[in-house]
């Protein structure tokens, strides 16, 4: 098997954080990004449907979002820069409901992070530049987009380098990484806290 999975990473049911294996000498390196067989044997039972990549710029923070009606089990990795990426438990009934878990994710270390559906999810850019690629399970679906406040004190995220203080919604403005300063979508600026969000 050409891949290494730590699986419940944070204590949270499904999370998985998976480490290819990289054959390098002084010519560069060779890996499989992604081969059926080794998930299935790893027991990561999972039909993508669909690629997508993004750049985005330090100091970029996208999320938390997920789907509404059609949730995606996503496969993230960098394959240019840094990123922290997050995953917050949104399931219903789930013993670690509200419960976050984050992962350094760079071109170097080239870990692959696996988020079931169920989970929001989003990323802060460490680097001057990040390119982010992931693989879904469901195709994209328009307006079926939902999010959390990426700042939510009751999820209560440690975002690396991140500098400022919370007033009590999740714009943007007042914050800094390593003295760049935050940016966010305006969509992402508006989401609530997951207490306003899910009323169960």
């Amino acid at each position: 098997m050409q891949i290494k999975v730590e699986k419940n990473v944070g204590g949270i049911e499904g999370l998985c954080v998976i480490e290819p294996v990289v054959h390098g000498d002084d010519r560069g390196y060779f890996m499989e990004t992604y081969n059926q067989r080794d998930m299935e044997e790893a027991g990561l039972n999972i039909t993508f449907v669909q690629d997508n990549q993004s750049m985005s710029v330090k100091g970029v923070l996208r999320g938390l979002h997920f789907q509404i009606s059609y949730p995606q089990t996503k496969l993230v990795r960098v394959i240019k820069g840094s990123v922290f990426d997050v995953a917050v438990d949104i399931r219903k009934g789930s013993i670690t409901y509200g419960k976050w878990y984050g992962i350094e994710l760079t071109e170097v270390n080239k870990k692959q992070f696996l988020i079931p559906k169920g989970f929001a999810h989003g990323f802060l850019v460490l680097s001057d530049t990040a390119e982010f690629c992931y693989k879904c399970d469901d195709f994209y679906h328009p307006n079926d987009e939902g999010g959390l406040a990426w700042n939510d004190p009751e999820i209560d995220i440690m975002w690396p380098g991140l500098e400022g203080e919370y007033r009590g919604t999740a714009s943007a403005e007042g914050y800094t990484v390593e003295g760049v300063v935050l940016k966010l979508s305006n969509k992402d600026q508006n989401w609530l806290g997951i207490r306003r969000t899910f009323r169960f």
